[in-house]
């Protein structure tokens, strides 16, 4: 949830996310989840039952970052989870009627990455900051990366941008298994702030999970555990 890069494809796309957090919220491997009328992919936060990275493996492919454009300041109680609202979102029928009819009050800061593969691919970008939802819609021919402000701060979030546009220059063409590379080696040798990180055992890269749409087909969601090092 805390690194999040998007590549387009031919009919398609690559969405790839590592998960910065606490070890002890290891994550459940991915399961199939009915919510309303659809199947839904997911791997499963284990404290608020929520999850940061989501698909129908048909048209919704959503991944969740914690935090808005700045550091905000952790005031619990809050109405709802993120992670609940990830799942929540395939109860509405299209990004238009979540984006209108959901309540965002009461739910700490976010950036959700919305990709709807119904006809091509659209992308958008969801930031709640508390007081408003901002909404981008994105060029889904163009690659993109993000980073949580609540772990890196924009000098960082800008040096992970350079290291992503370097990462770039050096693949004209894309394959989900060199961007889960890159996922897992990215950066200069600093654990505070590489793509896999470490604070301390406090917080640190627990999985890695990435889902490809090509040529019209969905692969199957992987999910890399980087601390049982077993992949699904």
């Amino acid at each position: 949830m805390c690194t999040v890069t998007f590549l387009p494809l031919t009919e398609g796309f690559i969405l790839t996310s590592n998960r910065d957090e606490s070890p002890e919220r290891q994550a459940f491997l991915p399961q199939q989840k009915r919510i309303g009328s659809i199947e839904v992919c997911f791997p499963k936060d284990p404290l608020a039952g929520g999850t940061w990275f989501a698909t129908d493996n048909q048209r919704f492919t959503l991944c969740l970052l914690n935090g808005g454009f700045e550091k905000h300041k952790h005031e619990p109680p809050y109405r709802l989870s993120r992670g609940q609202m990830v799942l929540q979102f395939f109860e509405y029928y299209d990004l238009s009627d979540f984006k209108n009819q959901f309540e965002f009050e009461g739910i700490e800061p976010f950036t959700l990455v919305a990709i709807d593969a119904l006809a091509g691919v659209a992308l958008e970008e969801l930031v709640w900051d508390e007081k408003a939802l901002h909404v981008r819609k994105l060029n889904s021919n163009t690659p993109y990366i993000w980073s949580s402000s609540t772990l890196y701060p924009e000098p960082v979030r800008q040096e992970r941008r350079n290291w992503f546009e370097k990462w770039l220059l050096d693949h004209k063409t894309f394959s989900q298994q060199e961007i889960i590379s890159f996922h897992k080696s990215g950066g200069k040798g600093d654990a505070w702030n590489d793509f896999v990180m470490n604070r301390e055992g406090k917080v640190q890269t627990i999985s890695v999970t990435s889902v490809q749409k090509k040529s019209g087909e969905f692969s199957p969601l992987y999910h890399e555990d980087l601390l049982a090092k077993k992949r699904h």
